[in-house]
């Protein structure tokens, strides 16, 4: 069966049971439509919650990052898993604790503010919009390439599949949907990782593969991969660092603290029944998504060693253009993969050097998706691969859009314009607020912002500037008040956006080398996309100034503080 047909099959099974999933966990209320009806099995919650965090970004990107930048592309996978221990210990139990649907509904009510609110859905919308930009290209990504068809088309497509599982189910049929989609995904990114392991060192593991000798040979891995890329004229693989070690900080920083703020993660953990709960599936989740973040690595060095010596073998010479493989004429179809013949020898020149260098175009976020192809595994794995890339883009855009709906049905109409509304007005408006995100992700995914490199940072960086404070203060400060929360979210993301809109037009794109050094104009080495840590520190600076100089926060308020800190059970045992 050839590979296209079987693709179609492998992805409508896949489509057609997300779709079966959301018909049978339809949401009949809004507490079912919001948090699954509070009833997830901790285990469950966090497949759920992995797959709604491990996006078309780690699907797709990571390893296409971490191929190009070496071990500078460390600083995604010590940010984003660093990000969810600070979310298992510091916020996900305490919000669970406080037991309401959502962050701004938090924020509304520590702060005693409908401002307060109103700010944190505004901060919502523009971090969760800035997400769901990446998740919709990669669905067009890999549509485009292994159904063939139009970018455009393969968007089309993945809004009507999200349109249709999340808009019926909200977020029980979500839930249930991430669940499926992990499986599909967890598998889709594993398998090829053995095939090529095995394939490369004899290791059936890719964790240890990566530092394993290669196949035949007493030269490790690693060792090969570094005397490849040198020689072409690229940095050390194992010793490349990402601008500076202090933008490296900042960065892993940044996606640190944006992780533990994002709002569509937060939300999940309102969806299990206790307290205890919500910490036992923080680290379910951990657990799932370290088999991801532990293989990464591994399918990046793989990727980038296949590729270079499929155009250069070491010691041999540069590939005939006419005799390229077949992986190599999919991808140029696509756009992502570009060749141009500057000196007219047939030849594929490929080098760090842009001026003489042949590949053109070598678009980071092909790799995961063209390794099976590279390393000529069997078609039904290369279909899988599809499925997979396409399960993580659709999964947490379903829960991006979830969080935006909710924001402005239960957050805006529910809690400041119209109190009064009853369920079922709330669960419609719920759904046409869903319809029109998605309508507004579609937008935006065929007209991305001229910002649009790195976009998925930058909303981790977003995050970090605005919700990630507040909820820490919120829970931690008895002394920040409605002024002080709302003053440092406006200073945070404001700052933070106009670092990166000065900076648009030499936005460092993950993956490139810096010509000439740091820009001189960056606030000390930090590029736009680490600049969320910078923007947090600014949010608590002018929290902690502003509720210093204004009337601190009621008794009830400073109650309710400590009432979300203290486990249950310990105040009346500190009574007797």
């Amino acid at each position: 069966m050839d590979l296209k047909t079987l693709t179609y099959i492998v992805v409508g099974m896949t489509f057609a049971l997300y779709l079966g999933i959301a018909f049978w966990a339809r949401a009949g209320s809004t507490k079912e439509f919001y948090v699954a009806g509070g009833g997830v099995h901790p285990v469950a919650n966090g497949m759920a919650t992995a797959a709604d965090w491990m996006s078309a970004a780690s699907f797709i990107s990571m390893a296409g990052l971490i191929a190009f930048m070496g071990y500078g592309g460390s600083v995604f996978l010590m940010g984003w898993t660093g990000g969810y221990v600070i979310l298992a210990m510091l916020l996900a139990p305490y919000l669970r604790k406080y037991g309401k649907f959502t962050v701004p509904e938090f924020i509304g009510d520590r702060y005693y503010s409908k401002v307060a609110r109103v700010v944190a859905v505004v901060c919502l919308i523009i971090c969760s919009t800035t997400y769901v930009i990446g998740q919709m290209k990669g669905v067009g990504v890999a549509f485009s390439r292994f159904l063939e068809v139009k970018y455009e088309v393969g968007l089309l497509i993945g809004m009507v599949i999200v349109f249709m599982y999340a808009v019926l189910g909200g977020m029980k049929g979500i839930t249930y949907t991430q669940i499926a989609q992990y499986v599909v995904l967890i598998f889709a990114y594993t398998i090829p990782a053995i095939f090529i392991s095995m394939n490369l060192t004899g290791n059936p593991l890719p964790q240890l593969g990566l530092g394993s000798t290669m196949s035949g040979s007493d030269v490790y891995l690693l060792d090969r991969l570094d005397q490849v890329v040198t020689e072409l004229g690229f940095a050390e693989y194992t010793t490349s660092v990402r601008g500076n070690t202090f933008n490296m900080f900042m960065y892993t920083l940044s996606l640190m603290i944006g992780t533990a703020g994002l709002p569509h993660v937060i939300i999940r953990f309102f969806t299990v029944p206790t307290v205890k709960d919500a910490r036992s599936s923080a680290g379910w989740a951990l657990v799932f998504i370290a088999i991801l973040y532990t293989t990464a690595p591994a399918v990046a060095g793989m990727a980038r060693l296949n590729l270079h010596e499929t155009i250069k073998p070491m010691g041999g010479e540069n590939l005939v253009y006419e005799e390229r493989p077949q992986w190599f004429k999919n991808w140029e179809k696509t756009g992502l993969l570009e060749f141009e013949d500057k000196n007219g020898d047939g030849r594929i020149q490929y080098s760090a050097n842009k001026a003489t260098s042949e590949m053109v175009t070598v678009d980071q976020d092909i790799m995961v998706l063209a390794n099976p192809e590279i390393a000529k595994l069997p078609h039904w794995v290369i279909a899988l691969v599809a499925a997979g890339g396409l399960a993580a883009a659709l999964s947490t855009a379903a829960g991006l859009l979830l969080a935006i709906s909710s924001a402005i049905s239960h957050d805006l109409l529910k809690g400041v314009i119209a109190p009064d509304i009853n369920e079922k007005t709330e669960l419609l408006a719920s759904r046409i607020a869903m319809a029109v995100a998605i309508c507004g992700a579609g937008y935006l995914g065929y007209n991305p912002p001229d910002f649009a490199a790195g976009t998925v940072a930058l909303a981790f960086g977003l995050a970090a500037s605005s919700i990630f404070p507040a909820l820490m203060m919120g829970i931690f400060s008895k002394g920040i008040n409605k002024e002080g929360a709302v003053a440092g979210m406006i200073a945070g993301i404001t700052v933070t956006l106009l670092y990166v809109f000065q900076h648009k037009g030499i936005m460092f794109v993950p993956g490139t080398e810096f010509l000439g050094g740091m820009p001189e104009n960056w606030f000390l080495g930090v590029e736009p996309n680490a600049f969320g840590a910078v923007g947090a520190a600014i949010n608590f600076a002018v929290a902690y100034t502003v509720s210093r100089v204004t009337q601190a926060p009621p008794i009830e308020v400073q109650e309710l503080v400590e009432h979300i800190r203290v486990p249950s059970g310990v105040a009346a045992a500190q009574d007797h």
